[in-house]
């Protein structure tokens, strides 16, 4: 409700959606009621999703579940509407809980960052300030919430994390929670450095590489430091650490399997295949008919981008030349995002969506018959071809 408020004194453009559960009963509405009349009371537009029998019931954890689910539908709402990002108002106290739930399970570095202020499009911007400075906010503007009286119980590791060792931790230092706020930043900065040191250390130590795998030196790969072998396994999904340990160990001819990749053992080379690829990925360039304002794709090609996300365009057809394609990208390509002033740079803009090696070679770019970038499938829009008020416009969804 405090996101809510700061959005809308600020004049942003938002929407709201909101899941009952129904899990506590009257208390469930009243969160509803409470969510609606605000939106009602400040016409903002409200999304309702009840969950229902018809919504398959958790077997294992009902929180995992009941996550996958309303993401699901914000997702949906937001390719629906149209809407640049998807705003969550997770706190520095949530923070703390995940730093300390990732630690006990030895997360590595990446973990230990915590939950992350903008990534796939998630945007986080309370994450620096601590529940208690939320709630004086509310207080102090008279902003109506409810609590969820489950977070009281220690049913869950998290809430015994929120109800008895961080209680423990500021009490051993006051300031505990601030400490806690810029070492989380220093951690993350650690991560972003390791993250480029481990691309670079890649394309170091790559021999060879097309659209489904990549070929690195076994031997170099042998002299790097344990860090960065690690780190370079986990871009491949073996993130298991007997596994990394099994891999480090292994003799010529083994192979790895996780739900991504498989990982051939020769003599001299690692070699990382990506899993299920087929002819399409090959493909350097497709053209695109256009029938009664919808792109045609011919009929021999299919392509599915379900790992990235979805988008939903409208493109101002009076602004590009026809015909259009995808094709990959091309050094020095840049396009200007929608949402952002000025222009990029399409590898910069891999970079900071933090997208592996192979994913990047994944992406189609649209563009029109003068070679201008419509937008980056599925991630972002050229903000210059946005149909606003022309009803002449294309429309395009992945």
């Amino acid at each position: 409700m405090v996101l809510a408020e700061l959005f809308r004194i600020r004049d942003l453009k938002f929407e709201v959606a909101h899941v009952n559960y129904h899990l506590r009963h009257e208390d469930s509405n009243l969160d509803q009621t409470l969510v609606s009349d605000f939106c009602k009371k400040h016409k903002i537009p409200f999304h309702l999703y009840e969950v229902s029998e018809k919504d398959e019931q958790p077997e294992n954890s009902i929180q995992n579940w009941a996550r996958e689910l309303r993401y699901r539908f914000f997702r949906e709402i937001q390719q629906r509407e149209n809407l640049d990002f998807l705003v969550t108002a997770h706190h520095l106290n949530d923070q703390l809980e995940t730093f300390i739930m990732n630690l006990s399970k030895a997360a590595g570095i990446r973990g230990l960052s915590g939950i992350p202020q903008n990534e796939n499009g998630i945007i986080r911007p309370l994450l620096d300030f601590s529940k208690e400075e939320i709630y004086d906010f509310a207080k102090q503007n008279q902003i109506e919430f409810r609590e969820d009286q489950s977070n009281q119980k220690t049913d869950y590791l998290r809430n015994k994390i929120r109800h008895h060792i961080v209680p423990e931790l500021e009490k051993i230092n006051p300031d505990f929670l601030n400490n806690f706020s810029n070492s989380i930043n220093y951690i993350n900065q650690a991560k972003d450095f390791i993250d480029e040191s481990v691309n670079e250390k890649i394309e170091a130590l790559k021999i060879n590489s097309s659209e489904n795998q990549i070929i690195i030196d076994k031997q170099k790969f042998s002299e790097e430091s344990e860090l960065i072998r690690y780190e370079i396994l986990k871009r491949f999904g073996f993130n298991d650490e007997n596994e990394m340990q099994k891999v480090l160990s292994a003799q010529t001819g083994s192979l790895f399997f996780n739900s991504d990749f498989q990982l051939i053992i020769n003599r001299n080379e690692l070699i990382f295949k990506e899993k299920m690829v087929d002819r399409r990925w090959r493909m350097e360039e497709i053209r695109l008919e256009i029938i009664k304002n919808e792109i045609i794709i011919p009929e021999n090609v299919k392509i599915e981008i379900q790992e990235f996300g979805t988008c939903f365009w409208k493109i101002d057809k009076n602004k590009i030349q026809l015909p259009l394609k995808l094709r990959r990208k091309q050094e020095g390509d840049l396009f200007f995002p929608i949402g952002m002033i000025g222009k990029k740079k399409i590898s910069k803009f891999f970079k900071d969506e933090k997208l592996s090696i192979l994913a990047k070679q994944k992406i189609w770019l649209l563009c029109d018959a003068d070679e201008r970038i419509l937008g980056v499938l599925p991630f972002r829009q050229d903000g210059r071809f946005v149909s606003e008020n022309s009803s002449d416009y294309l429309e395009v969804r992945v």
